[in-house]
């Protein structure tokens, strides 16, 4: 009998051939499978071995309570000091600002948030010499004052120093911390803070210097500069020939790189002989040494 089809044993070899794999490939295979069946049962293996947090309901329920305060009352569990909210029927009495406490002035009819500028303000060295500086908190609506005002109660011992008469003006460069408070609107830690801001100038030569100091903005500016005077022959001038550059860094109006420019022209250039010398140094413009110029000596 003849061979009909002689092509189909090639084709069954073929086929076997496409469908049989090396030992290298079935050692891949069970490796993937190993593999997809690990990510698979991964989910399941971590809620068996992690155990979930219980849910403390107890602490829910008293956040929902604070939560509901605030919505009904304004305030938080027994009332946040840092709230507007008033008691209704405020209680007077006489009282010394520089030392109430916070329910205290609550209970003068208060809010929290308003005794909190306070006692925020006392914090940072602020003080109640007379009646009117309560006024000048800027938490205290006039309302407030008109209410308080028959009920401040500044005793003589904890007024400071005497406020300066009308009329009466200080010299900057030679007060002291006790004068500079006699000053409207100045309290010992801004007298404090001219002192220090004097030394490092070595004096004022116009009082316009003032606005230089933090805290002072052109508002408490305006309120003292007609209860200030400058007299500019007490400035202490540097000899900047023979200062140093530690000795010089403490001056307030030159940088680093500038300080160390002066320094190293002067040991390459020698002493300088008037301001002119100094506008060689290309990291001082004009602005820096019209400042400077009433500091400097030159012998």
């Amino acid at each position: 009998m003849f061979n009909l089809n002689p092509d189909k044993p090639l084709m069954k070899s073929r086929i076997k051939q496409h469908l049989s794999i090396t030992k290298k490939e079935w050692n891949g295979l069970v490796v993937l499978v190993i593999l997809i069946a690990g990510v698979l049962a991964a989910p399941y293996g971590y809620r068996l071995f992690r155990k979930d947090n219980t849910i403390n309901f107890k602490d829910f329920d008293k956040a929902a309570a604070q939560l509901s305060s605030v919505e009904k009352n304004g305030t938080i569990g027994d009332g946040d000091p840092g709230t507007d909210v008033k008691i209704t029927n405020p209680v007077m009495f006489p009282f010394d600002p520089n030392v109430l406490t916070v329910p205290q002035w609550k209970q003068l009819g208060l809010s929290g948030r308003q005794a909190n500028v306070i006692l925020h303000y006392r914090a940072k060295g602020g003080h109640f010499y007379v009646k009117e500086d309560v006024k000048k908190i800027y938490a205290v609506t006039a309302d407030d004052y008109k209410r308080l005002e028959p009920y401040i109660n500044i005793p003589e011992g904890n007024k400071g120093y005497k406020k300066a008469k009308p009329g009466e003006v200080i010299e900057l460069n030679g007060a002291d911390s006790a004068k500079l408070t006699a000053l409207e609107g100045i309290g010992p830690s801004f007298a404090v803070r001219i002192i220090r801001y004097r030394n490092r100038l070595g004096g004022f030569v116009n009082k316009e210097q003032l606005k230089e100091i933090y805290g002072i903005d052109s508002l408490e500016f305006a309120d003292i500069k007609n209860q200030v005077s400058v007299n500019a022959d007490k400035v202490k001038k540097i000899n900047i020939n023979t200062i140093s550059f530690d000795q010089l860094r403490i001056f307030p109006y030159l940088n680093y790189k500038q300080l160390n420019a002066i320094i190293q022209y002067r040991a390459q250039h020698g002493s300088y002989n008037s301001i002119a010398d100094l506008r060689n140094i290309v990291l001082l413009d004009e602005g820096i040494l019209r400042k400077i110029e009433p500091y400097l000596a030159f012998k």
